[in-house]
């Protein structure tokens, strides 16, 4: 995918900002920054890399960020870029030798008239240039002490359906700029990350049966975990990576079962004569919440790990079939209308999961959203958008009532995680 599918194609302002989520900074005061390109050995990375370090910059929600163009290297009259209104520049420079990219940057804060740090990023393959910007962002937004966005630098890893039958497997980063293929051949879906250090991941492939296999992305190590005749997914990994929730069907309808990844044990946990999918770990992994069709369509409940009772968590909407949650919150999707011949309108919706909570909040309003994955931080959605003939990943900026959306151009996307 082009650099240029990373323009921000939209930023909606959602709902008013809500008591019960904090805002960590006013947008009215969120410093000016302007990134510029010193004239360096490699014009086209360095293009590359000043437009996806403007962009992250204002998808962080900490920053106003301006392209400054290319300038030759001078002496900073600070003066000049406080008549401005300019709080920080950052200058920039890449280089490329064989397979190798560095790119160095500048930061100088224009307010104290002070040189704050110079440092240097290298990636060993070309491709992974989003990168070497994920990561001066991220070291911008610590300057100011603003909350972390860590998660810029983190991978997705998607699966996407090539041709009939068969789906490969890609890791990419939070822009879809950066692909790289790391598993094909035979239906492969269902993605999950393994660890916090996405070193491995779990997912689908079908042999005999849809069996879970995990797949160390380092060594090409492939260890098969569980088999089932009908669905066979890991639905939530624990912050340890010990701990599995597995959707199987064995027998019949799908059921929830929690695995261990040490002893192997394997426990299930509802058991329910229809379906019950996509169970996630909440309240400090006491518990669990899912999508079960026990009503007779689907809605999303909760159950303790240790066999407690089933509460219905959802009390909006009439087909609400994916979950994700931070621990605290839980994002789900719901069917706005019920067209039976035509498309119907998916929106996401935000809960709270406190005992006792009736707090709710839309966070989309068109066409059809889908796939909800918190980031690993709990502060940001990353979900599919598609509207009328377009697609399109987007991220959602919770505290921040900020919604960006990055292009999909011939991909067609079964499932991911970030």
């Amino acid at each position: 995918m082009r650099i240029f599918a990373l323009v921000l194609l939209l930023s909606l302002k959602l709902f008013a900002i809500d008591a019960t989520l904090e805002i960590v900074k006013n947008t009215n005061k969120i410093p000016y920054i302007v990134v510029e390109r010193l004239d360096s050995d490699n014009a086209d990375f360095g293009t590359k890399i000043l437009k996806m370090l403007v962009a992250d910059l204002k998808v962080s929600g900490h920053f106003q960020a301006n392209d400054g163009g290319v300038v030759k290297p001078t002496h900073i009259t600070y003066k000049d870029y406080a008549d401005k209104k300019i709080d920080l520049l950052a200058q920039i420079k890449v280089s490329k030798s064989s397979n190798t990219l560095t790119g160095t940057i500048s930061l100088y804060d224009i307010n104290a008239s002070k040189h704050i740090y110079t440092k240097n990023y290298t990636e060993d393959e070309l491709k992974r240039f989003p990168f070497i910007a994920h990561r001066m962002t991220i070291d911008v937004n610590n300057y100011i002490h603003a909350p972390s966005i860590q998660w810029m630098n983190r991978l997705v890893v998607l699966s996407q359906y090539t041709t009939s039958g068969n789906s490969e497997i890609l890791i990419a980063d939070y822009t879809l700029t950066y692909q790289k293929v790391v598993v094909k051949g035979g239906l492969n879906i269902f993605p999950k990350w393994a660890d916090s250090k996405q070193e491995s991941i779990y997912y689908t492939k079908y042999l005999e049966v849809p069996t879970i296999v995990r797949h160390n992305l380092a060594t090409g190590q492939i260890e098969q975990l569980v088999g089932s005749e009908g669905v066979a997914m890991v639905s939530d990994v624990s912050k340890n990576g010990e701990n599995l929730i597995l959707s199987l069907s064995p027998t019949a309808l799908s059921d929830l079962y929690l695995y261990n990844t040490k002893s192997k044990n394997l426990r299930r946990l509802t058991n329910y004569s229809g379906i019950d999918v996509d169970g996630k770990f909440v309240n400090d992994e006491k518990e669990i919440i899912f999508v079960s069709d026990r009503l007779g369509y689907p809605n999303i409940f909760m159950m303790r790990i240790d066999g407690g009772g089933t509460e219905q968590v959802v009390l909006h909407g009439r087909n609400n079939s994916a979950i994700t949650s931070n621990g605290q919150y839980a994002v789900y999707t719901s069917r706005e209308t019920n067209n039976e011949f035509g498309s119907n309108t998916f929106n996401l919706y935000l809960i709270s999961l406190a005992p006792g909570s009736n707090y709710i909040r839309r966070l989309t309003a068109s066409g059809k959203n889908q796939m909800p994955k918190y980031s690993s931080d709990g502060g940001s959605i990353m979900y599919l958008k598609h509207y009328k003939a377009q697609s399109a990943l987007g991220i959602i900026r919770v505290d921040y009532n900020t919604n960006y959306f990055f292009p999909l151009t011939k991909m067609k996307i079964q499932a991911f995680d970030w």
